[in-house]
């Protein structure tokens, strides 16, 4: 499938299903505007998926394109809900910080970002390899105690830290890149 044509199958999606999806979406949300908000950042997702644009698609279009959308926009709430529970939890930090040591707007903004940044890519660690990751950092554990409570071997435990490592150093290196 050509780049034009996967841009008419998300053409052809939004004109026959954004209405519908703005509906799925706002009986979740009761938000109109938030709704018509992540319906477009569904019909987005699906230009940039490397699914749309496979080959297939051009020879077996879609049979349940309701049925595909929500399953886009689930990935899409999903995520709008991740970083809505995030900010919460940023702002509650926040408003527990004495005011003469509350970071500049600029600052609140940048660490945001990275919060969300550092959010995506533990989103995107498989589960073991992200509990590992959190369990040492966040929870202080040792490979030994976190290879105990798992119940998987120390072996285990240092290559998806290392996996989980690896991401942060692509993380960090794209971070330097945005400054």
């Amino acid at each position: 499938m050509s780049r034009s044509s996967s841009h008419l199958l998300a053409e052809q999606l939004y004109t026959q299903h954004q209405g519908w999806l703005c509906q799925w979406l706002n009986r979740r949300l009761n938000n109109t505007a938030e709704a018509a908000d992540l319906a477009q950042d569904t019909f987005m997702r699906i230009l940039v998926m490397p699914e749309v644009s496979a080959t297939n698609l051009e020879h077996a279009p879609l049979r349940e394109p309701r049925a595909y959308l929500a399953t886009v926009a689930r990935r899409v709430l999903l995520n709008h809900f991740r970083r809505a529970s995030l900010e919460r939890a940023w702002l509650d930090a926040l408003a527990l910080m004495p005011e003469d040591q509350a970071p500049s707007p600029e600052q609140q903004a940048l660490i945001a970002h990275a919060l969300n940044e550092v959010d995506a890519m533990l989103n995107g660690l498989s589960p073991v390899v992200r509990e590992v990751f959190v369990l040492s950092q966040v929870e202080g554990l040792t490979y030994a105690e976190i290879a105990q409570q798992l119940n998987i071997g120390l072996r285990s435990v240092k290559r998806y830290m290392a996996q989980a490592m690896a991401e942060c150093i692509v993380l960090a290196s794209s971070y330097q890149d945005d400054i």
